[in-house]
């Protein structure tokens, strides 16, 4: 079985049902005919940019957050864009707002992302506050977001969030280089 064949059932069987667990999660890949470890699915829930979500109930299900795009075989899922919310900056640093249950995840991409200018975050369940190191400008920050969440300017912009005119500027010169 390769690696995304597997990633191609996870996404299917999310979207498809209702899981609450990765052993539920590994019970309906067994049914499919697909075999792996409960680490190797936890590495490629992580990798795929998947969540656990509240259901209305109480209870957390996992979910595609990402949407509609299509997972890439060559390349790990980590379209992790449409659950950041808004960013706010305070005093030399910024706070996240995510979907609920989302901010663990974006945060641990954050500082898996090995940016220089970043000195570390702290997640709660929607809420991540990012420390940058000293002597950095948010402007940077926000450059180093783009990098780790490609298209997350434009996604804020969309959703009416209020950018600063740099932001919005930097967005434009990556459409125009492309």
């Amino acid at each position: 079985m390769q690696k995304s064949e597997r990633l191609h059932a996870i996404e299917k069987i999310l979207s498809e049902k209702v899981v609450t667990s990765q052993e539920e999660l590994l019970n309906h890949l067994e049914k499919a005919g697909i075999r792996c470890t409960q680490a190797t699915l936890s590495r490629n829930l992580r990798q795929m940019g998947v969540c656990r979500i509240p259901d209305g109930t109480g209870n957390y299900r996992y979910s595609m957050i990402a949407g509609e795009a299509e997972c890439h075989p060559s390349e790990p899922r980590l379209n992790f864009v449409p659950v950041i919310r808004e960013i706010i900056e305070t005093k030399g640093m910024m706070v996240i707002k995510t979907f609920p249950g989302s901010a663990g995840t974006a945060a641990y991409y954050i500082d898996n992302s090995r940016k220089i200018e970043i000195a570390g975050t702290i997640a709660g369940d929607d809420t991540i506050l990012l420390i940058p190191r000293d002597r950095i400008t948010l402007r940077q920050v926000h450059s180093c977001l783009e990098m780790i969440f490609p298209g997350l300017h434009k996604q804020l912009s969309k959703t009416g969030q209020k950018t600063d005119k740099w932001i919005e500027n930097l967005y434009k010169q990556k459409t125009k280089k492309k």
